[in-house]
C-alpha cells in the first residue's frame, strides 16, 4: 500500500477521524477511516503486583462508549517519554499505590484496524509494608468512577468468568493473560471415538501377549 493523502473529517476535544486514501498494488483507490488521540497516540498499561502476598491489582472503572463498568488494569495516557514516571503516577492516582518500575515493553500496536494508537505494557512491585501503600487512597478526576480490586493469580480466571456471567465487561488483556494462558495449561480430553480407538488397542495389545 501506498499512502496518498489524508484528510481529518471531525475533530474534537480529545479525539478525531481522518480520511485515508491509498494506492493498493494493483492501482486501486482505497479509501481507509480511522481514529487518533489530538495530543498523543500512547497509551500505558499497568501490571501491578502486591509483595510479598503476589496479588494483582485490578480495576472496575466505568467507561462511557460502552455504558458498563469493565474490569482491567490500571492505564493511562503518556504525554511525555518517561513512560516509568508516567506510568507510577497513573498508577497513584487510580489506585492509591506507589510501586517500583521492573520492566517497560516496547511500544506495542492496540488495534491498528481502527487507530494508530501505541501501548506499552509497563510492570510495577508494590511493596505492602510501604505506609503509603497500607491505606491508598485514589486522587479520580470527576468523570473517573474508578474501584480497586486485588486479587491472587489463581483465583482471577473464576473471578473473571464470574464477573462476566454477572454483567460486567472484562478487558481482552484480562482475559488473555489468565483465562486463555490457563486453558491453554490443561491437556485436551480425548474425544470419544479417540477413547474406544485406544481401549480397543488395547485390547488387541493383551490378547497378542496371550
Amino acid at each position: 500500500m501506498k499512502k496518498i493523502s489524508e484528510r481529518i473529517t471531525h475533530k474534537g476535544r480529545w479525539l478525531q477521524i481522518k480520511e485515508l486514501h491509498y494506492k493498493n498494488r494493483t492501482g486501486e483507490d482505497v479509501t481507509w477511516e480511522s481514529i487518533e488521540r489530538v495530543k498523543t497516540k500512547k497509551v500505558l498499561v499497568i501490571i501491578a503486583t502486591l509483595m510479598p502476598s503476589r496479588r494483582y491489582v485490578l480495576i472496575k472503572q466505568f467507561r462511557h462508549p460502552i455504558n458498563s463498568c469493565i474490569i482491567g488494569f490500571p492505564a493511562g495516557i503518556a504525554y511525555t517519554n518517561d513512560a516509568a514516571a508516567e506510568a507510577l503516577k497513573e498508577l497513584r492516582e487510580e489506585t492509591g499505590y506507589r510501586g517500583t518500575v521492573t520492566a517497560i515493553s516496547p511500544e506495542l500496536a492496540l488495534n491498528p484496524a481502527l487507530t494508530n494508537e501505541l501501548v506499552q505494557i509497563v510492570s510495577v512491585i508494590i511493596d505492602e509494608h510501604d505506609p503509603h501503600n497500607t491505606a491508598p487512597v485514589q486522587k479520580l478526576e470527576p468523570e473517573e468512577e474508578i474501584e480497586v480490586m486485588l486479587a491472587p493469580k489463581k483465583s482471577i480466571r473464576n473471578f473473571l468468568i464470574k464477573q462476566r456471567k454477572n454483567g460486567v465487561q472484562i478487558g481482552v488483556s484480562l482475559w488473555y493473560l489468565f483465562v486463555l494462558s490457563a486453558t491453554e495449561e490443561i491437556p485436551a480430553k480425548p474425544s470419544e471415538p479417540a477413547q474406544k480407538k485406544r481401549a480397543a488397542g488395547r485390547k488387541y495389545s493383551a490378547r497378542s501377549a496371550k
